[in-house]
């Protein structure tokens, strides 16, 4: 019995989401089962290959919903979680009871750990510090930028090497270690260990070229660094650097995407105000009211910028309307 378990890669949430998915089938629904780890990105252009749907089942967590009659389980908590109204209506109409949505859980994993809870008897304790972490990260519920951006906790380091992964094997290797070991034993292995000092000192040069780069005009901050390869870089930085600061627009590339970030400073010193995946959404994009992200094609650097620029002017005028 296989079940291909799709999740948002890159992406703390989504490798523990699979984590914990994984952990709950195998426990309450049957246990002679091979899982097969499968990271989806957002990209300009299709996000689904209906040829990898191959398992005898297929989940997707953490990431937009698909229509297709091969996906037998689906959780997810973004706003923006259904590409068209079809989808939306599909899922309304659906009747399986595999197939769980909403918006207002902070992570993906804990909203996927209170279902299983309270449908099918799982039971979460043994992974509470998996979800607590996934919530804080996930949501931004860090007490100041300080502490997001100092990165002590092992869940924080983990996010780091997760976030920026090279290699595809990586985490699904991960993931199952996720659903059983403590945190600060994962970052010990082998495999893992590694990989940390040289991106803890990226961290610490990506917050130099953040720092020369944010232009930061009516509490809204923007920067271009896709001339670095620092896609992966710490959300927190430019609110650590910019305590005034509302929104923040930046722009990075990878070897696959041209993207967008935009999102709100937790800790600002005024409610945000503007729903950041309505936003988002028009360009493309999604996300949560206060976080979001736009993809375009690595080809598409100029219309990316505009993009973003438009954005950050839209944030800009809507701080001044408020003064």
């Amino acid at each position: 019995m296989k079940v291909r378990v799709f999740y948002h890669d890159k992406c703390f949430d989504g490798a523990s989401s699979a984590a914990l998915f994984s952990r709950f089938y195998r426990e309450r629904i049957r246990n002679d089962v091979t899982f097969v780890f499968s990271g989806l990105l957002h990209r300009a252009g299709a996000l689904f290959d209906e040829k990898q749907f191959d398992g005898n089942e297929n989940a997707i967590v953490d990431f937009k919903y698909s229509s297709s009659p091969k996906i037998t389980w689906w959780f997810d908590h973004h706003q923006s979680a259904f590409l068209t109204p079809e989808d939306a209506t599909h899922f309304e109409q659906d009747q399986s009871n595999r197939k769980f949505y909403d918006p207002d859980f902070k992570s993906c994993t804990g909203f996927i750990a209170t279902v299983a809870e309270q449908r099918f008897g799982f039971d979460p304790s043994p992974v509470a510090d998996l979800v607590h972490w996934t919530d804080v990260v996930d949501g931004a519920m860090y007490p100041d930028a300080q502490t997001a951006v100092e990165m002590k906790a092992p869940a924080m380091k983990l996010t780091l090497v997760i976030e920026s992964a090279q290699d595809y094997t990586f985490i699904p290797r991960l993931i199952p270690l996720l659903a059983a070991q403590p945190l600060a034993e994962i970052l010990e292995e082998s495999f893992v260990a590694p990989l940390l000092p040289p991106l803890l000192e990226r961290h610490q040069r990506s917050i130099a070229v953040l720092k020369e780069r944010i232009e930061s005009r009516d509490q809204t901050l923007f920067f271009d660094i896709t001339d670095h390869d620092l896609e992966g870089y710490n959300k927190f930085v430019p609110y650590y650097l910019h305590p005034e600061s509302i929104y923040s627009v930046g722009l990075s590339k990878s070897s696959f995407r041209v993207k967008v970030s935009v999102g709100s400073n937790p800790w600002a010193p005024s409610e945000p105000t503007v729903n950041l995946a309505k936003v988002c959404e028009r360009y493309g994009g999604g996300g949560h009211a206060r976080v979001g992200a736009i993809s375009f094609g690595v080809t598409q650097e100029e219309v990316a910028r505009k993009a973003a620029r438009e954005i950050a002017d839209e944030l800009r005028a809507s701080v001044r309307a408020r003064q």
